[in-house]
């Protein structure tokens, strides 16, 4: 799945949040981690569909499930 997306702009992403050179490397696992995250996310948020009678992901599908990862994964 990650292999949908290109190493240019994960290496853009990387630059946004500092001016060094990005390897290949760190842009293939940027890739990888991104889609290994962003098939996470497809996957519910198709379900959360799914439960509400829906055969269309919404952008608000898409939401709850980020804002839901991100209540369990903060730490107080």
């Amino acid at each position: 799945m990650s292999e949908d997306f290109t190493l240019a702009p994960m290496r853009r992403l990387l630059r946004k949040h500092g001016d060094l050179r990005i390897s290949e490397g760190a842009a293939e696992e940027m890739r990888s981690a991104i889609g290994e995250y962003g098939s996470k996310i497809a996957e519910a948020a198709i379900a959360h569909a799914l439960s509400e009678g829906r055969k269309t992901v919404l952008d608000r599908d898409i939401r709850s499930v980020v804002e839901t990862a991100g209540d369990s994964g903060e730490s107080h």
